[in-house]
């Protein structure tokens, strides 16, 4: 079978905001924006015309309070910040600490691709003084606060294989979010391995995390982490690969969801197309961390159309042949798509009417409902 030739991630990203990563900022947004007369943030004020003392502008070009999402990230140091970021590029790694609660992110265009939070370490990377960086130093972005926002972003990272040749750990995370009541509206996250981290802060801590009309790419476990996470109308994208000459080339969701948690991750009413052959890709592979031998990885997926990319005779696979994934949580509802043929019915465990009842965002965020606000 001859495949298409790949395309580079990073030339990918380059081209989605339409301009050079050098040069910072999205020209044609930015000429959008003011033929609309409403400057750089649209209709979100300006430094001038701030909507309120608690939210702060992010401009590349030096047209708001700050440069980089990093330093207006500092500079909110309390509860219930809102930046608002102008199109651009912005080449840089984010922390948000515990204590920067409450805090939304705006793409000042509506536009995910305008906006772009991106840098390159993996978890083979040296760091400066020795060591590497690890899975989650990988991370371009980290949010540890509770009650996090964000919405018409993207968050990438586009380190690629190709480039390191000699880095064993691949890992590269995108975005790592382990606060409780984390909601993602209209955002794209672009990486290859280990792209989306839905965490949480601790064992026996069960952050919620909320997805919606979201874009997730990737190979290797993509999706993963041990967060209750609904993933509602989102859109997943399996990429081809040119290092590996046969199947599979990677998996879309590897949960990691402690025990004692009886909620892991929920995908419903969306869809995972494909870059690659069809079948060279697994659904989902169980995580069970060695520092949580006792982890029982959960996935539902209902109501979401599958690809043939997807293999649907064998969709689930071990990570660890000490962990077979017959013993974990793992079902789905109502699927379709060739991926998601049923042709080898113990397979791909199937939830009855009334089991899928308790398989909703209701049942799974609780109390919080991040839907009515976003």
């Amino acid at each position: 079978m001859t495949l298409p030739a790949p395309v580079s991630r990073r030339s990918f990203v380059v081209a989605s905001v339409g301009a050079a990563l050098a040069l910072g900022v999205s020209s044609q947004a930015q000429a959008q924006a003011h033929a609309r007369g409403r400057g750089p943030f649209g209709r979100y004020g300006s430094p001038s015309a701030r909507l309120d003392e608690r939210t702060l502008y992010v401009h590349p070009g030096g047209l708001g309070d700050h440069t980089t999402v990093q330093a207006a990230v500092n500079a909110a140091s309390g509860s219930g910040y809102t930046l608002v970021i102008a199109p651009g590029t912005y080449r840089e790694t984010v922390s948000v600490s515990v204590a920067r609660t409450e805090m939304t992110w705006v793409g000042a265009s509506g536009e995910a691709r305008d906006v772009v939070v991106v840098y390159d370490n993996a978890a083979g990377t040296p760091k400066p003084g020795g060591g590497t960086y690890g899975t989650t130093g990988s991370a371009t972005t980290l949010v540890q606060a509770d009650g996090f926002t964000a919405r018409d972003l993207t968050f990438a990272n586009d380190w690629l294989r190709a480039d390191h040749p000699g880095i064993s750990g691949t890992q590269a995370v995108a975005i790592k979010v382990q606060g409780d009541r984390s909601a993602f509206v209209g955002c794209r996250f672009l990486g290859h391995q280990d792209t989306l981290y839905a965490d949480s802060m601790a064992l026996g801590t069960f952050a919620r995390q909320y997805y919606r009309d979201c874009y997730v790419e990737g190979d290797v476990d993509f999706v993963f982490g041990r967060a209750t996470a609904v993933y509602e109308n989102c859109h997943f994208r399996t990429l081809i690969r040119d290092d590996l000459t046969g199947a599979p080339y990677g998996f879309v969701f590897a949960p990691s969801t402690a025990g004692a948690n009886p909620r892991g991750y929920l995908v419903t009413g969306g869809r995972i197309s494909s870059e690659a052959p069809d079948a060279y890709y697994k659904l989902a592979r169980p995580w069970v961390p060695s520092s949580d031998t006792t982890a029982r990885p959960m996935l539902t997926v209902r109501g979401t159309r599958m690809s043939a990319g997807i293999d649907a005779v064998e969709p689930y696979t071990n990570m660890s042949s000490g962990f077979p994934w017959q013993d974990q949580r793992f079902a789905e509802y109502r699927n379709t798509g060739p991926g998601a043929v049923v042709s080898v019915p113990e397979n791909r465990p199937q939830l009855t009417s009334s089991e899928a009842r308790s398989h909703t965002r209701e049942a799974y965020l609780g109390d919080w409902t991040p839907w009515k606000g976003c």
